[in-house]
């Protein structure tokens, strides 16, 4: 009777001793499996690395002569440019496309009904975009430094300044292509929606036209996202500070750029509470 107590008590007892892991742990494995499927996909990988690369060098070819009066060319110009557009590519562009098809076939309906908590699979996406930018941005390190004369920063607290950046600019961005994934009514409708404010913002924000050119009101509409200051950070990090006269301040502005970039990474985060859904509208 014993024995029968015991083992009842054991049984009922396993079920409770099997629990599931944190979300954290739950979160990295689903970022590996996102990194996964990220480089089984050929096409993928060279478009998403091929892109930014391809613009650089062509942008950098073309325009190359020496701007008056900063010190610098224009080729690197672009190249610091590139690195914040190739970083918000990476995630808004990414994530807005990606989550609303999954949502689109009903990827997200299945996983929200299984005991995965809901913070690992954005945790999951996090991983994805860390992991991608860190490789697209040094792969345009690369590029700018041996075909355009970009000095890699030699201090310290350069690096740290690069690090924060590239951190809250990543995260701001990431949290804003979540929250722009619901906007698109389908998955079709997902790259037209998410792709033109993209594009936009790049010409009205120094990416493809240097800001000292950019009219003021369209500077200061574009100061409102993430793009803008990113470039304007990355500017301050790889080029010199006779650079900075060409700043619609005459600045590198690092502590706006941290209050503007750290805004949105709250900002971003309450619109994800506030849209995000895990089906289509029409699936009620």
């Amino acid at each position: 009777m014993t024995s029968t107590a015991t083992s009842t008590g054991a049984r009922t007892s396993e079920p409770a001793a099997r629990r599931l892991p944190s979300a954290w742990t739950l979160g990295l494995h689903h970022g590996a499996m996102e990194l996964r499927q990220f480089f089984r996909l050929r096409e993928q990988v060279v478009f998403t690395f091929a892109f930014p690369v391809v613009f650089l060098f062509l942008f950098a070819s073309i325009f190359r002569d020496d701007v008056e009066g900063a010190g610098i060319t224009a080729s690197q110009l672009y190249v610091a440019a590139m690195i914040a557009a190739g970083i918000m590519s990476i995630s808004f562009q990414s994530l807005g496309i990606s989550i609303a098809i999954e949502r689109d076939e009903k990827v997200l309906r299945r996983l929200r009904g299984t005991p995965m908590p809901p913070a690992a699979y954005f945790l999951g996406k996090i991983w994805l975009v860390l992991v991608t930018g860190l490789l697209e941005t040094a792969t345009l390190l690369v590029v700018g430094v041996t075909l355009f004369d970009v000095d890699l920063p030699s201090s310290a607290g350069a690096w740290l300044t690069f690090g924060w950046i590239f951190v809250l600019g990543l995260t701001g961005c990431a949290l804003l292509g979540i929250a722009i994934s619901s906007v698109p009514k389908s998955g079709r409708s997902a790259t037209s929606v998410v792709v033109l404010p993209f594009l936009v913002l790049q010409f009205t924000s120094g990416v493809y036209i240097a800001v000292d050119t950019i009219p003021d009101w369209m500077l200061n509409v574009s100061a409102l996202f993430p793009l803008k200051w990113m470039c304007q950070g990355f500017r301050g990090v790889f080029l010199p500070e006779s650079a900075k006269v060409l700043e619609q301040t005459g600045s590198w502005e690092y502590g706006r750029i941290a209050l503007v970039l750290g805004a949105w990474c709250v900002g971003g985060l309450v619109l994800c509470l506030l849209t995000f859904r895990w089906k289509n509208r029409r699936d009620g």
